[in-house]
């Protein structure tokens, strides 16, 4: 058995025992291997990976332009192997010269895993965003707007609302409001509403006032999604939107009722989506839509203010 295979194997063990809904560790993907030795001889490893999003990405709109990303192998290390790891990627980090301003160092790890919370933080990582798990059954569908399927010819319509959206979360998480945000999204949008990607809009005397926009991924062995969720066929909410002036009036509640009945009925075990923990309004509404944490993406910027 290899070193990297009996980390797999123990770290699958730990994760299962922290979260039963996590799906077993894999292999981490090509990178640069960084490793790191405890006091009692215990080996951890981690897998660096440096990524520069294109201008024209749209993964610019939620994330700092390069990326410096670590997969850790702490097999049942805990907290002390965490803090050995990080203090290896400091090290590496410092090898490679000052890193841009727009840049960032991302880890993710399991949001019930409470001991390595503390080494995370200790070395400057803060928990900007978290993948959250809805399997409830859908609830009923009750209230006063009029919910309807969003087609190409909303385009205009669905780009506003989730330009506002996008606006509010650049303040409070890690999404970025860039200058060619407003022609990356219509791209974006465009090509999901023409592809009759799942997308509903909230309507109050005709005038559209919040918006879900999803999709419908499948986790299976091999593909990325089954590194983040047990296999099956799951809703993804990517984009919810509710106006100002529409807030706290239960219309943001009858939309998602709406579109958890309906991803439902696509045949899903369960929908998942992306929150900021430090955003007032998405911390509360999502939890008690159902959803709870699965993954804690943490996260500093620039890069090289890793401690």
């Amino acid at each position: 058995m290899t070193v990297g295979q009996g980390l797999m194997e123990a770290q699958s063990a730990r994760f299962a025992s922290v979260d039963p809904l996590l799906p077993p560790a894999v292999a981490p993907p090509d990178g640069d291997v960084i490793t790191a030795a405890l006091p009692d001889g215990t080996r951890v490893a981690g897998v660096l990976q440096r990524q520069v999003h294109d201008r024209r990405s749209p993964a610019r709109l939620w994330s700092a332009t390069e990326v410096w990303e670590l997969t850790p192998l702490l097999g049942n290390a805990g907290a002390a192997g965490m803090d050995a790891l990080l203090r290896a990627w400091r090290k590496r980090l410092d090898l490679l010269g000052p890193a841009d301003r727009d840049s960032a160092c991302v880890l993710t790890w399991p949001s019930r895993d409470a001991e390595a919370t503390r080494a995370l933080l200790d070395h400057g990582l803060v928990p900007l965003t978290v993948v959250a798990v809805r399997q409830a059954p859908p609830p009923p569908v009750t209230g006063t707007a009029t919910i309807r399927r969003a087609t190409r010819a909303d385009l205009e319509t669905v780009l506003a609302l989730a330009l506002a959206e996008l606006r509010y979360s650049s303040m409070v998480g890690s999404t970025v409001h860039r200058p060619d945000a407003v022609t990356l999204k219509r791209r974006t949008l465009a090509e999901r509403l023409t592809s009759g990607g799942p997308a509903w809009l909230a309507e109050r005397d005709g005038i559209a006032v919040a918006l879900a926009e999803c999709a419908v991924v499948t986790s299976e062995p091999g593909n990325w999604t089954a590194t983040r969720l047990p296999h099956g066929r799951w809703g993804y909410v990517n984009c919810v939107s509710v106006l100002p002036a529409a807030r706290g009036t239960g219309v943001g509640r009858q939309l998602m009722a709406h579109a958890h009945r309906e991803l439902h009925r696509l045949g899903t075990v369960g929908t998942y989506l992306y929150y900021n923990p430090p955003n007032p309004l998405s911390s509360v509404f999502w939890p008690r839509q159902g959803y709870r944490p699965l993954w804690t993406m943490w996260e500093v910027r620039p890069a090289g203010a890793l401690r």
